[in-house]
């Protein structure tokens, strides 16, 4: 399968899962490690935007640097699930393929869809009831945004985008509903 490549200053939906749907994160160390790893490969190369981490799969949204090019982009990415994949064999002495497949990649054009998508990542762990409120998901951005604690993450510009960081909680739970109805569907298309 041909991917398209990944290009400076553009939003994209990163995701993979476990091969034949199996699990990639095991313990907690796993989920705090794959978050290491993602501040090392990824902060000369993109801009964390919000992420969620589930038992046999994961969702990023990043937007590109400026001016980098799209071979270090990859790369940057590439090492980063190579890295996890192989830390994850060494150490729970496997063999093969952790994920799927190389890492899909859909590119984001507008502003609602970037809006939806932060909702629907943030929304994930209850939609695949890992929890009866994503609110108190540990592996997700939502709390790291809404929270006082310096961070990697986007905040202010994410906030700008919800117009300030009320409106971004309040949307939350308004269109928990309806973004939980819509499903995956809309983003893995």
């Amino acid at each position: 399968m041909k991917y398209e490549p990944l290009i400076p200053e553009q939003y994209y939906h990163i995701y993979n899962c476990g091969n034949n749907k199996q699990d990639i994160f095991f313990e907690k160390r796993n989920y705090i490690y794959f978050l290491e790893l993602m501040r090392q490969y990824l902060a000369t190369a993109a801009d964390i935007y919000s992420y969620c981490l589930l038992k046999n799969h994961f969702h990023l949204l990043v937007r590109t640097k400026e001016k980098t090019d799209s071979k270090k982009i990859s790369r940057s990415f590439s090492n980063l699930f190579n890295a996890y994949a192989k830390a994850i064999n060494k150490g729970y002495k496997r063999t093969g393929s952790l994920f799927q497949d190389r890492f899909q990649r859909k590119k984001i054009e507008d502003e609602k869809y970037l809006k939806s998508l932060i909702l629907y990542i943030h929304l994930n762990p209850e939609h695949h009831n890992f929890t009866d409120d994503f609110s108190s998901y540990e592996h997700s951005s939502f709390r790291s945004l809404i929270s006082e604690k310096p961070t990697l993450l986007q905040r202010k510009e994410i906030f700008e985008l919800f117009h300030d960081r009320k409106n971004f909680i309040g949307v939350h739970y308004s269109r928990r509903t309806e973004v939980l109805e819509d499903t995956a569907e809309l983003f893995l298309e």
